[in-house]
Order: C-alpha cells, then sequence, then structure tokens
C-alpha cells in the first residue's frame, strides 16, 4: 500500500490546516504533479470530512490519510472515513499497533533510534524524521548506519526543494512536505507550481 505510491514518488503532502471545501482542487494539482501521498492533519478544520472526500474522489493509486494522529480511537476514526494511512507525531506503539491490526499503513515519528527501533518493532511501514530541524543530515547518517536498509526514513519539518540533496546523500528515502508545500488559504494553483518544484529537484538528485 505505502510502498507502491512511495515508489511513484516518496514525497509526501501535508495539508495542515486545510478546509473541506478546498481539499479536492488542492489534491488534484498535487495528483496532476505526481504526488501519491496525501495527509490532512487531524488537527485541521473538519478533518475527517476532508478524508472522507479524497478518498471517494482520487484514484485508487492515491495513498490519503491522516496526519497528527495520537490515539487508537483517532485511527479508527480516520479509517471509518475512508482514510488508509495514519502519520503520527511520535512512537506510541499502541498507536502503531492498532494502525496495523486494522490494515492501514503507518508512519510514526522518531527523533532517535531508540523510537525508531520500537516503532518498527510494532510494525511501522517507515519512520518519520521529526522534527528535520532538529535531525540534521549528519544526524540522519548516523541514523541511517544502525537502522534497517529497507526501513524508509523520511524527514518532516522546514524542507525545501534546496534541502532534499543533502538530506538524500545522507541516506533519507523520501520527505513530508508542509509548509513550503502548502499553507492554509494557499490556491491550488500556487500549490501545484510548489509541488512542481519539489519534484524537480527530486527528480534532478
Amino acid at each position: 500500500m505505502l510502498d507502491p505510491a512511495l515508489q511513484q514518488l516518496p514525497l509526501v503532502a501535508i495539508l495542515r490546516g486545510i478546509r473541506p471545501d478546498e481539499v479536492e482542487a488542492v489534491a488534484d494539482a498535487l495528483y496532476a504533479e505526481g504526488f501519491r501521498v496525501i495527509e490532512v492533519p487531524l488537527n485541521s478544520p473538519q478533518a475527517l470530512d476532508s478524508i472522507g472526500r479524497l478518498a471517494r474522489r482520487m484514484p485508487e493509486d492515491a495513498l490519503i490519510g491522516a496526519g497528527t494522529v495520537l490515539s487508537v480511537d483517532a485511527v479508527r476514526d480516520v479509517q471509518s472515513a475512508g482514510g488508509r494511512l495514519i502519520v503520527m507525531p511520535h512512537a506510541d506503539v499502541a498507536v502503531i499497533r492498532a494502525a496495523k491490526a486494522s490494515g492501514l499503513a503507518c508512519i510514526p515519528g522518531a527523533a532517535t533510534p531508540t523510537e525508531a527501533f520500537a516503532a518498527l518493532q510494532a510494525g511501522a511501514d517507515a519512520v518519520k524524521l521529526f522534527p528535520a530541524e532538529l535531525i540534521t543530515p549528519p544526524v540522519v547518517k548516523a541514523m541511517r548506519a544502525v537502522l534497517p536498509r529497507e526501513l524508509r526514513l523520511l524527514p518532516v519539518g522546514g524542507i525545501t526543494p534546496e534541502t532534499l540533496a543533502v538530506y538524500r546523500q545522507a541516506g533519507a528515502a523520501g520527505f513530508g512536505l508542509g509548509s513550503a508545500l502548502y499553507a492554509p488559504g494557499m490556491a491550488a494553483a500556487e500549490v501545484g507550481q510548489r509541488a512542481r518544484a519539489f519534484v524537480q529537484a527530486w527528480r534532478a538528485l
């Protein structure tokens, strides 16, 4: 589920603050530029409504889900809305296990090797290195040296098209993209332009 989407493009669009009435146009713009993984953080307005709309609208190869998932109950809510991906800022193994038991993809957050190994043991499909402002490329390289090679490490936080290369060289397998890709109220056309810049930067690596 997660691997095919990330193989097409290993960039996760984080639409924090988006509203249900604008989410479809923004997602269409992202999909047109090649994005196949889209998360709507649960602290966005009516996030479950937005997730439901995208689950019904987007093609089958688009993986739609929620970010900022903090509890087992939230996992159930996301699944009921049609989401297939759980993204977390932390490595709560109970939430990871609940996601996997429900047949969902799960990307928990970790800032240390201890957290990353615990997340992997609980069933994580990839690990979000968060916040990337704290986890610099030398830290990513050190973590990459001890974690299983097949485990995807995805830095999130402050990532721009200009910073992809140095993280990629350190061992990052992809990225989560927040405010440099989408900010609340941004028109779909502008999101599409920003998405194109990220895709071009990734494909240039």
